[in-house]
């Protein structure tokens, strides 16, 4: 009786205390939602429809980016949109993104589902996509210690983009020869040229196929279907459709999206595919080939075999490749487009950039890539390209992963985010004449800013542990080609009008028309023959 009594009066004992411990728990919950009430979410932008919110609003948008920066001068530097069944935060100030990337990084590390990465993307192995997980940081950590280290760039991409460029350069110059009118010059559009360049240069970067010279060479169907391939996937990963603002119209397929994609998909994997069998059978090659590895043969060796949050080692290795490809050819192009295209309408600079070339590397050789790193007028006007149109001007879409408190606001777990760059980057407290081409700002009062900082005015690779890892590989791929097409030719515009500098959104922002250039070389022949 008396152990029973003791049974009793334990279990009694244990009751209350769980009884009191739920109160404790309730209670603060109850006090930290009530807390959560008393901020105020993000003011939202007037004018939403009931269910598909602000979409009609921002369909008739040509560039959101500026509509936001508009919608900042009322509303704040940070407010709600939302797009259909789904709040956006938008982020205008240098100030809330630091807030953002630093006291609620790991909150906003996440991102949202999309279907283009989901359908395109290896059901979101495409880790630039990837929603924040043990999956996203391993293939992460791959990408920065095995394939963009500052080791691999050097004896991998470094070469491969001056080998490539010099080749590309030397057959421009035969076509001058070639094609040259009257006034000595030809006609080429350089927003294409610098499209295959940039394309042929990260396969070989990525797969080791090549299509001016070098590793591999392919032949001109297999070329084809790859450009047009790898085209069509970067449009689509940049096209918002209805199944992302209200997923319950997904199975209608409204626009036909879906079907597109899943034929883009299924191309693409046909020749990732096929590139990765290829580097299976070559596995066993000499230890001079595997001296000179691309990206598949690291991958295949780093991952051997293993899985990665459920993918298969394949599935890892084609949407890792497919990652790296799509983020270094459009972003790449699109930068050496807007740079040329502001030269071009400011001849005053492109002729300071040619004095530069002349004196650093003279006229009787290419330029070697250790001349590169002295050419700070060059790194100048890249970093003020950057600024006036960085790649993504609103960057890759975060989803919140807990609730937090930002500037003042409470936002609950879900909640997308968008940070608007353009506008961050055009601040004029920051950026005095923030609209005007001045490359110099970089070389006095900015000189100290760099991309690779924690700056926050300054954020052309986004911010936060999702920054793009691509940024040393973009940079020296882009002071590279610049340096080395501006130090070759002589250009300007037809009856030297200025530069159309419209633009088309989606997931990069490109020159709207094409960049039509009046060309003809600045070095001696001899020079070019002898690339």
């Amino acid at each position: 009786m008396e152990s029973l009594l003791q049974d009793l009066n334990f279990t009694h004992l244990y009751g209350v205390f769980l009884a009191i411990l739920i109160l404790i728990l309730s209670i603060h919950v109850w006090f930290k939602s009530g807390s959560s009430r008393k901020l105020k979410t993000p003011p939202e932008v007037a004018g939403a429809w009931p269910v598909i919110g602000h979409l009609p609003m921002l369909a008739k948008s040509q560039h959101p980016h500026r509509t936001f920066a508009s919608m900042a001068d009322e509303y704040g530097p940070i407010f709600t949109v939302r797009v259909g069944l789904f709040p956006v935060v938008v982020v205008n100030s240098s100030e809330v993104a630091k807030e953002c990337w630093t006291k609620h990084d790991l909150a906003l590390a996440s991102r949202p589902r999309l279907l283009a990465t989901e359908v395109m993307g290896y059901n979101n192995a495409f880790f630039g996509f990837s929603p924040y997980g043990q999956y996203w940081r391993e293939v992460r950590k791959l990408a920065n210690m095995e394939l963009l280290s500052n080791r691999r760039i050097e004896s991998l991409v470094n070469p491969i983009v001056a080998s490539v460029t010099d080749v590309a350069i030397k057959e421009l110059h035969k076509l001058w020869t070639e094609k040259k009118n009257e006034s000595g010059h030809i006609l080429i559009d350089l927003k294409q040229w610098f499209a295959s360049l940039c394309l042929n240069i990260v396969i070989q970067v990525v797969a080791g196929k090549g299509y001016y010279s070098g590793i591999a060479t392919v032949d001109e169907e297999e070329e084809r279907r790859c450009h047009h391939a790898l085209r069509e996937f970067l449009h689509y990963l940049g096209v918002f459709t209805v199944a992302d603002a209200l997923p319950f119209l997904r199975r209608l397929d409204l626009g036909g999206h879906e079907k597109t994609m899943r034929g883009i998909a299924k191309d693409l994997d046909s020749i990732l595919s096929g590139w990765l069998e290829e580097h299976k059978r070559n596995s066993e090659s000499s230890s001079e080939k595997r001296g000179h590895r691309d990206f598949m043969d690291v991958m295949l060796s780093t991952i051997n075999d293993k899985e990665m949050g459920g993918y298969d080692a394949d599935t890892i290795i084609k949407a890792t490749c497919l990652a790296m490809i799509s983020g270094g050819t459009d972003t790449t192009m699109g930068t050496l487009t807007w740079a040329v295209s502001l030269l071009l309408n400011n001849l005053h600079i492109l002729k300071k950039t040619q004095e530069e070339l002349d004196t650093q590397i003279g006229k009787q050789r290419y330029v070697n890539e250790s001349d590169v790193a002295n050419l700070g007028y060059v790194f100048a006007i890249v970093k003020e390209t950057l600024r006036l149109h960085p790649p993504g001007p609103l960057g890759v879409p975060h989803e919140s992963i807990q609730d937090c408190e930002i500037n003042g606001h409470y936002v609950p777990k879900g909640t997308r985010f968008m940070f608007n760059i353009w506008k961050i980057q055009n601040d004029p407290r920051t950026w005095p004449e923030p609209m005007e081409f001045k490359p110099e700002r970089f070389l006095s009062s900015h000189k100290d800013v760099e991309v690779k900082d924690r700056n926050f005015e300054f954020l052309p690779f986004g911010g936060g542990r999702r920054i793009c890892p691509g940024m040393s590989f973009g940079l020296q791929f882009v002071h590279s080609m610049l340096a080395r097409f501006l130090h070759a030719f002589e250009i300007s515009t037809l009856d030297n009008l200025p530069v159309d500098m419209s633009e088309t959104f989606g997931i990069t922002i490109e020159k709207a028309t094409p960049l039509k250039v009046m060309l003809t070389p600045r070095l001696p022949d001899e020079v070019y023959e002898f690339a």
